[in-house]
């Protein structure tokens, strides 16, 4: 659950052009018998994003560093910090999720409402991934993601959102943990797409709403029916737009690097 709340927070709320932004959200999510709400610190910088999430007590934090193909999953506790190589990880992504096979789709409702003092616009979304579960040969199955997002149109912050993950997405870039992500790749492919369709129009979402559900036919249809399925929201709270330091967006000198 904390893996996919993470990867809602990368939300982006900014400010003019070459701007550092910060932003605080709510975040909750139910499913696979699971539920939780946390609070969210997201940082974007250039081609940088660190995400701050906290649980009750603990703290979360995943660093995406987009220039440098690293992902870095801090352990505040154990002052560790797992570092992955998302050149090499997207090159395996792409064996379990067919591109070919996948469909977006993102289009206006004719809805609005007020968020955060902005007038967002509501767009009706559905993205459909088909993977393999167990590596090549392993179990198809196809991710179906849909819901609502409220876009704010020319928010500031729209050219840093759309910068990152347009950047993101030309290098195939996911943003969930990649252990998470072996065992659910078409989960969060269909996440990262969602988010380069965010980025192409012309805002910045302040409010999402996501349900993804996994379809399989046989013996794998059954499972995934009695498994259910995920839903999570993120709802921005506040925005600040100061300039940011570079040492948020690597690990602490003191942490020892595993590489993974």
């Amino acid at each position: 659950m904390r893996t996919m709340l993470t990867a809602v927070l990368a939300f982006a709320i900014g400010a003019p052009a070459h701007a550092d932004v910060t932003i605080n959200a709510t975040n909750t999510g139910k499913g696979l018998g699971m539920s939780g709400t946390t609070t969210s610190t997201t940082y974007i910088k250039g081609l940088k994003m660190r995400v701050d999430n906290v649980m009750s007590k603990r703290t979360d934090t995943t660093i995406f560093d987009v220039e440098n193909q690293k992902m870095y999953v801090l352990d505040t506790k154990k002052k560790e910090a797992d570092v992955w190589d998302m050149g090499a990880f997207s090159e395996e992504l792409s064996q379990a999720v067919s591109i070919e096979g996948m469909r977006s789709s993102i289009k206006p409702n004719g809805q609005t409402k007020s968020i955060a003092g902005q007038n967002a616009e509501g767009y009706d979304m559905e993205i459909v991934v088909p993977a393999t579960v167990g590596g090549a040969g392993g179990m198809t199955v196809t991710m179906v993601l849909s819901g609502v997002t409220w876009i704010v149109k020319g928010a500031p912050g729209t050219e840093e959102f759309a910068t990152f993950y347009k950047g993101a997405a030309e290098k195939g870039w996911i943003f969930s943990d990649p252990r998470a992500a072996r065992g659910s790749p078409g989960q969060a492919k269909a996440m990262a797409e969602m988010y380069e369709e965010f980025a192409k129009l012309g805002g910045v979402p302040y409010e999402s709403q996501q349900d993804i559900k996994a379809q399989g036919e046989g013996m794998m249809g059954g499972l995934m029916a009695r498994m259910g399925g995920m839903s999570m929201t993120s709802t921005t709270q506040s925005v600040e737009t100061a300039p940011l330091s570079d040492d948020l967006f690597q690990p602490p000198a003191d942490y020892k690097l595993k590489q993974q």
